[in-house]
């Protein structure tokens, strides 16, 4: 129940990170894309610093909720974010909640509680052996260089570059996931243990560049094409690597596998209304009108 509260509680927290962080992001010229001189210059912005002290808080609740729960559980929980956002929005600028607005809500909550019902994810191993790691690593590692070479290819702002560095940012983020259970599992052996492996520092590598490739994301579009494509993409890698790399299986016999299929493309759906509602472009600064 606690690594539940956590993870909706980092929720809460990464919503207002992309909140600060996609206003700041957007401002700045396309030729800082994808270079160090992006942060260089995102460091100097008071507001950019605190969506990163609310992304701190927000992982370290998700390191908390990886050590005592399963990537499958606590990952698509974070997709609550949104939903958070919807009614902050409204209030802050001053938008109107449709029911169409609630609806996307309602697909979100629906899809996620029947997917986590059904598939009834159980606990799985937290060592993982280096052979596995390699088989996770080089092809994601594959398909994020794949995406990145295809959204480099035009050095425009287009909703399309938007789209595909979010995925590769999703990516990062599940990965990074993994690693984090994987060092929080090696910190109940001792702090000193933890530096004694190798994916501790990965960990920080892929930190960084999903950070970096995520507020290119974040600049390249309107935050309907960025965010959800981060939300959705992070929780299914996530349920892969889980059920892969730590064995936390999840029930699929008897129909179920349709079902839990049906219900992560609800959810998706439901989080794609949501990134385009009044509400959620307002609390971002985006014009629902606004061309990507």
């Amino acid at each position: 129940m606690l690594a539940v509260v956590c993870a909706v509680v980092a929720a809460l927290m990464y919503a207002a990170a992309s909140v600060l962080q996609q206003r700041s992001a957007a401002a700045q010229g396309h030729e800082h894309s994808l270079r160090l001189g992006l942060l260089t210059r995102l460091v100097q912005n008071p507001a950019w610093l605190l969506g990163i002290a609310a992304d701190v808080a927000g992982y370290v609740l998700q390191f908390v909720a990886l050590s005592l729960g399963t990537l499958v559980v606590v990952q698509p929980l974070l997709v609550c974010g949104l939903l958070f956002a919807l009614p902050i929005g409204a209030r802050v600028g001053a938008a109107r909640l449709h029911r169409s607005d609630w609806a996307a809500a309602v697909a979100v909550c629906l899809g996620l509680a029947v997917f986590l019902t059904i598939a009834r994810p159980a606990n799985g191993h937290p060592d993982v052996r280096t052979g596995t790691w390699i088989e996770l690593l080089v092809p994601s590692a594959a398909v994020c260089v794949v995406l990145l070479a295809i959204a480099t290819k035009g050095h425009r702002q287009t909703r399309h570059k938007s789209v595909l560095l979010s995925a590769v940012a999703g990516i990062s983020y599940g990965v990074a996931a993994a690693l984090t259970k994987a060092v929080a599992h090696q910190l109940g052996r001792g702090i000193p243990t933890v530096f004694l492996h190798w994916q501790v520092y990965l960990l920080a590598v892929v930190g960084v560049g999903g950070m970096l490739v995520a507020q290119s994301a974040f600049q390249a579009g309107t935050l309907d094409a960025s965010l959800p494509t981060m939300t959705v993409v992070d929780p299914i890698v996530s349920i892969l690597i889980g059920a892969f790399a730590f064995g936390e299986s999840i029930t699929i016999g008897g129909g179920r596998a349709a079902i839990e299929v049906v219900a992560l493309l609800v959810m998706s759906v439901g989080v794609f209304a949501l990134a385009r509602t009044t509400a959620v472009q307002h609390l971002h600064g985006d014009s629902p009108t606004r061309a990507a």
